[in-house]
């Protein structure tokens, strides 16, 4: 995405691309890597084909009866290789996956089972198997081109390319089979777990506007009865939208809101001279019927019933623009850490330590209500995302009431809301009182040794390090 400024000294803002939506959703599917791989291989396959015709033909052109039959032995000897790939290959894929899919499994069930997602999306794991695809497809492809005949002036086909370019695969084969497995390895390390979760999290704080409105949405965005749902927000709640003419409800299946083609949305709004409210959160769960825009400024034209078209509904929510997914995530870790069948505090530590490192990142950042603009800096969307107290309350809420008998953890969430506080504007510092105050009095009212009490409230970056 690429940075932009306009002309009246706006802030800088990321433009969204038309295909941002359609690739992440592609990235959430297993079948497309692969399926491309074997168009892939076909194409090269036809391609080198017409090279090992094409060499024959020039061979036989000159007169080379023994360069052709040169040719012949080093294939005859390379189908012998080829022959072997074609029956191990698709049992090692079998095995290797199968193997995998345990781990995963494992992992699963150990921090979350969101983690199955990290496992679904790793570029690794899809060029690998796709890769193994290939190879198995074009050993067989490349069996087929050898011809019976032994007399260099009678044989049609020679597949030497053909030959070289599966060994090329099987190469590559081994070396991705390594990478997989040490992905596949690092998928069981909570440290690494945690470490992508939080990385995703970040790239969605990084591709919002830094341009936003006030702390809370615009309107009620779950009834549509609140203050600003008929005629726009309320003062110093947003930007001047104009009274809302109509809304647009979600007719699709039920599901969780992944995302909106904002791109779209902006262009379809500019072109009808309205400003569009996006109605529920993304991660929101939708049934036909619910209101998903609002139309401010505007009729309700034919274009715009549209609208609901330009929504991606689904069975789980999605990192894409989902800016509370990877506090939700590294929550749920945490909470299993601490439940009693498991009982591993380390991990919670670990997993509140990415916890503050995402809410310093939003820190300084305005919340509550994304504005998307045109290209002359016009407000087209308004998208409600959670403000500064919300993210805190996922973020603390439920590991505080689990944490109280684990002094490992309750010394970390001190140091963690502490490092919080000297880092947040004075307006937002109330949350972070209250949690910090509420961790206190929970833990006097539960230890009942007071050398136990202070030691447990003593904050401690590393929990007990």
């Amino acid at each position: 995405m690429g940075d932009w400024k306009t002309t009246d000294g706006l802030p800088r803002r990321r433009r969204h691309r038309a295909l941002s939506p359609l690739r992440e959703h592609l990235r959430d599917t297993f079948w497309f890597a692969p399926t491309a791989a074997l168009v892939l291989v076909f194409v090269v396959w036809s391609a080198a084909t017409a090279a090992d015709d094409a060499i024959l033909t020039a061979l036989r052109d000159a007169g080379d009866e023994d360069a052709v039959g040169d040719l012949l032995g080093i294939a005859e000897d390379a189908k012998t290789v080829v022959t072997t790939i074609s029956a191990a290959m698709m049992t090692f894929i079998g095995v290797v996956f199968s193997i995998s899919l345990v781990a995963v499994q494992m992992a699963a069930g150990q921090f979350s089972p969101r983690v199955v997602r990290i496992f679904v999306r790793s570029r690794i794991t899809k060029a690998t198997f796709a890769v193994f695809l290939a190879t198995f497809v074009q050993s067989l492809l490349v069996l087929t081109s050898y011809d019976s005949q032994r007399d260099p002036s009678l044989v049609a086909s020679i597949p030497l390319v053909q030959s070289v370019l599966t060994l090329i695969l099987v190469g590559l084969s081994v070396v991705l089979f390594v990478m997989y497995v040490n992905s596949t390895l690092r998928l069981m390390r909570v440290a690494h777990v945690v470490d992508l979760i939080t990385r995703e999290a970040l790239r969605v704080v990084a591709n919002m506007p830094l341009d936003v409105s006030a702390e809370e949405p615009v309107g009620d965005t779950s009834t549509g009865t609140g203050p600003g749902a008929s005629s726009g927000p309320g003062p110093g709640s947003g930007p001047d939208l104009g009274p809302e003419t109509a809304r647009i409800s979600h007719h699709g299946r039920a599901g969780v809101l992944r995302d909106v083609d904002i791109a779209r949305l902006v262009r379809m709004a500019r072109q009808s001279g309205v400003v569009l409210r996006l109605v529920p959160r993304i991660g929101d769960f939708v049934v036909p019927g619910t209101p998903v825009f609002a139309v401010h400024g505007g009729p309700a034209t034919k274009g715009l019933r549209a609208l609901s078209f330009q929504v991606s509904v689904g069975a789980e929510r999605t990192f894409h623009q989902d800016l509370g997914f990877g506090l939700r995530q590294l929550s749920d870790i945490a909470l299993r850490a601490l439940s009693p069948a498991v009982n591993d505090p380390t991990t919670a530590v670990q997993a509140v330590d990415r916890i503050v490192q995402f809410l310093s990142s939003v820190a300084q950042r305005p919340l509550g209500v994304l504005l998307h603009r045109d290209r002359r800096g016009t407000v087209r969307l308004v998208q409600p995302v959670p403000g500064w107290t919300e993210l805190v309350d996922l973020a603390f809420s439920e590991i505080r009431g689990c944490a109280v008998a684990s002094p490992q953890v309750t010394r970390r969430l001190l140091a963690g809301l502490d490092d919080l506080l000297g880092a947040v504007a004075e307006d937002r510092r109330a949350p972070l009182v209250r949690h910090r105050t509420l961790l206190t009095q929970a833990v006097e009212r539960t230890v009942p040794e007071a050398a136990d009490r202070a030691f447990a409230l003593h904050p401690d970056r590393q929990g007990i390090g």
